[in-house]
């Protein structure tokens, strides 16, 4: 598979276009300040009056609504949640998409299950860095790069790869490194990725483990310091080394039990679920009862957030990361929260 750097991409492919970001979240606000930042043209369609558009104004933008944004713009990249992009799309981009122009994504769900279908002439594109927004613009501002992947779903000017690519430049995702996949690819990896490993795996698996320590007469502090704090040095050691680099890093007990026991955390009842997890994935189970349960006012996803927000590993580890100086060192969010 060919990886894409600095070298293969031309900045000049977009930066006489108009770009306009859909949304100013995470990932709206750090791809559209490294845009600026990397000399391009960057309008931000918002919905006025919002946390988003005081941010924006904050960060020195004039936030505009979002069809005039689209009527303006060459290239629209929609980085709004993916529940909300369809209504979006069709109620004020979908009338601004002209020929020539050039609809992008940063995540496939969209295209991948017809919740957004474009009209032939205009190209279709995602470029998705491997990281938050706030990633994004973090290692942008340190000379470095989040790594990122395209795709191109329509390619109706022929230039639909320059485009992707000179974006990825401009987001500073060619400083790290960018492969091609598909949107149905990206879009099926990603949910999976993110629902039995990065987010829903690790989670529960944090979770799990506090729970069990403190229900066993543990020290809430010391639950929280085995069973989540220490997961960021772990991680560090496995992004920079792979597994190979963790288990090098750590004693020969933590490798003994790694080997020992994690295959009775993670063994064939949980590869079953992945399984299971990745069919609904595939089949478009998920994304029904994602767009279900938006419909419905997210019963289900509110009261979860509010069960999360109110179990006591929260307020522990809000306790101890303000009693600790080092805990707030280079802090990713900076923006106001709703």
């Amino acid at each position: 598979m060919q990886i894409y750097y600095d070298n293969d991409a031309k900045l000049d492919a977009i930066t006489k276009k108009t770009i306009a970001i859909i949304g100013y979240g995470s990932q709206g606000r750090g791809q559209a300040l490294n845009l600026r930042d990397s000399g391009c043209r960057v309008i931000l369609g918002l919905r006025e009056g919002g946390i988003s558009w005081r941010n924006a104004a904050k960060d020195g933008f004039t936030p505009l609504p979002v069809a005039e944004a689209a009527q303006k713009a060459d290239i629209i990249q929609i980085l709004t949640p993916d529940e909300a992009q369809g209504e979006t799309y069709r109620s004020a981009i979908a009338a601004a998409m002209t020929p020539g122009k050039t609809l992008m994504f940063s995540h496939g769900f969209n295209i991948h299950y017809n919740q957004i279908v474009p009209p032939k002439n205009v190209d279709v594109v995602m470029v998705a860095p491997k990281g938050p927004g706030h990633t994004v613009r973090s290692q942008y501002e340190g000379g470095s790069g989040v790594p990122a992947l395209i795709a191109i779903h329509q390619d109706a000017s022929g230039k639909a790869r320059e485009t992707a690519l000179a974006y990825a430049k401009a987001i500073g995702a060619t400083r790290a490194g960018v492969l091609e996949t598909s949107f149905r690819e990206e879009t099926e990896t990603d949910l999976f990725g993110e629902q039995s490993v990065l987010c829903g795996g690790i989670s529960h698996l944090i979770l799990a483990g506090y729970e069990t320590l403190v229900e066993a007469g543990y020290a809430p502090e010391m639950a929280y310091f085995e069973c989540l704090h220490e997961v960021k040095l772990i991680t560090d050691l496995i992004f920079q080394g792979g597994l190979a680099d963790m288990r090098y890093s750590i004693s020969n007990t933590a490798e003994y039990g790694d080997y020992a026991s994690g295959p009775k955390v993670i063994g064939e009842e949980s590869r079953k679920a992945m399984k299971t997890i990745l069919k609904d994935i595939q089949d478009g189970t998920f994304a029904r009862n994602w767009m279900l349960e938006n419909m419905a006012g997210k019963p289900f996803f509110n009261a979860q957030r509010r069960l999360a927000a109110e179990h006591s590993i929260e307020e522990i580890g809000k306790k101890l990361r303000g009693a600790m100086k080092f805990s707030g060192d280079g802090k990713l969010i900076t923006e106001d929260r709703e």
